[in-house]
């Protein structure tokens, strides 16, 4: 299905998921989409395998956390989630080639929490795994120590004007 990009959010220098300078990093890129949806596009690596040529649980997990913690970024930009519960089902092995999609919409949305649902979906269109989690809104203050003005910034990769997945 073709989906139009409405945007892309920022990054970090050396996060698990999305940091630019982590040499073991998924240099995770997200894309906000038409219809209130978040894709995320990950770039996987050896590193990341479990079994030999499957993607480890783990990261697959964190991968669902990471997109859906931030699609709430789509209707409210200045909101940080910290996990407080993820629930996965892993329904496919997820082969260790890349790149990889998820995709995240929030399903709740509180004062103090926000709960959504993701999907890692395979190129053929088959859900592999899928979650569902719920996060509590903090200030960035309140999350992360130190000066935080270089660690997060715009992607420089151009942005798609629409995405196939």
């Amino acid at each position: 299905m073709d989906r139009r990009v409405l945007g892309a959010q920022k990054v970090s220098r050396m996060c698990m998921v999305c940091g630019r300078e982590n040499p073991w990093s998924l240099k995770g890129r997200f894309y906000e989409l038409d219809g209130g949806e978040l894709l995320g596009e990950f770039d996987l690596l050896p590193t990341h395998q479990s079994y030999p040529g499957r993607l480890h649980g783990g990261i697959a997990s964190g991968i669902l956390d990471e997109t859906i913690g931030r699609a709430i970024g789509i209707a409210e930009p200045e909101t940080w989630g910290v996990t407080a519960e993820l629930t996965v089902r892993f329904r496919q092995p997820v082969p260790l080639e890349g790149p990889l999609h998820a995709v995240a919409r929030i399903t709740r949305d509180t004062r103090r929490i926000f709960e959504g649902t993701g999907e890692i979906v395979l190129p053929d269109g088959t859900v592999a795994v899928e979650a569902s989690g719920k996060y509590l809104k903090l200030p960035i203050d309140q999350i992360a120590e130190g000066d935080l003005t270089h660690e997060w910034f715009s992607d420089a990769r151009e942005a798609p004007r629409s995405v196939k997945f």
